[in-house]
């Protein structure tokens, strides 16, 4: 039984569940939003996601470019229509933020560091699951662009969600207990299923389980944003293991919040880039048994701290 305790809570239980305004922000604290005058920038939300027009990746300015850095800082996914890139096009536009990742587990498309997922009725779709790409590594990418060359005729949306604010509207000492504190993050549980037992220490020994913060500080903005994903994130090691397991769920239901999160519908032509530091995504499967063929480049990170 629901017992209304205020004009913003509600007890469920044991639990005291906050509702109404939260208090979010877009940018970090002191810094303001200044005008794009290279490019049309529409919010899809107040907080998360921007649809940009009149720009052509194929070849954009340099100042474009500078504006497109700014954007995703801000916005920390942006999305573009109507855009019929090639694979190289692709790759030399993700090339402007840095050193193209190589993914080690996930099959290339026709040009290097383009990874291809082909969904469809004799491979559906597993990626409906939040997360962050690849933190079982040191240096998680830095972001990644998404390209849609075919889609289903209805569903297969993806949501990006907010992870500074995500941080921010937890409560206080929950903020207080993990900043500061690591967890372990592992391929094993997700790519480690399926691979023969010869692949699978081959891969365990390239890649061991690895400490990340989590809570973690955007290299460039300074903003904290909560570092831990459902996919990857398998426990927290200076602590009780059932505690630590019901601290993470906690923290991955925090991500699941409408407020913090944004949708993308996808068409053929459509372009998302994302800040793989302040965000998590999640591709919806429900479109099997159609076909939906995507073309990922993602740009190489740095050690989160």
């Amino acid at each position: 039984m629901a017992i209304l305790t205020s004009s913003r809570t509600v007890q469920i239980g044991n639990h005291t569940i906050e509702f109404g305004p939260r208090g979010m922000r877009r940018n970090p604290e002191g810094v303001e939003s200044m005008p794009y005058e290279r490019f049309t920038l529409t919010p899809v939300t107040p907080f998360i996601g921007a649809e940009i027009t009149d720009i052509d990746l194929r070849d954009p300015s340099a100042e474009q470019i500078e504006d497109l850095r700014r954007a995703l800082l801000e916005w920390k996914v942006v999305f573009f229509r109507d855009q019929p890139i090639s694979s190289l096009n692709h790759r030399d536009f993700a090339a402007h933020w840095g050193e193209l990742e190589v993914h080690p587990l996930l099959p290339q498309g026709d040009v290097p560091a383009v990874v291809r997922f082909e969904r469809g009725e004799d491979s559906p779709g597993t990626e409906n699951i939040w997360h962050v790409d690849v933190t079982w590594t040191k240096t998680p990418p830095l972001g990644s662009v998404l390209r849609a060359i075919d889609v289903p005729p209805a569903g297969g949306d993806t949501l990006w969600a907010d992870m500074g604010n995500a941080f921010d509207c937890l409560p206080d000492e929950i903020k207080d207990l993990i900043d500061g504190k690591d967890a372990i993050h592992d391929f094993v549980p997700s790519f480690g299923r399926g691979m023969s037992p010869e692949k699978l220490e081959q891969m365990k020994e390239q890649y061991p389980p690895v400490l990340h913060p989590m809570v973690r500080k955007h290299p460039e903005t300074g903003r904290k944003t909560l570092f831990v994903n459902s996919l990857f994130t398998t426990h927290i090691p200076d602590m009780d293991p059932a505690e630590g397991n019901d601290l993470l769920n906690l923290l991955f239901a925090q991500v699941k919040v409408p407020d913090f999160q944004c949708r993308f519908k996808w068409a053929p032509n459509s372009i998302a880039f994302w800040d793989n530091r302040a965000t998590q995504h999640y591709a919806a499967s429900d479109y099997f048994p159609h076909r939906r063929v995507m073309e990922r480049v993602a740009i190489l990170g740095d050690v989160p701290f």
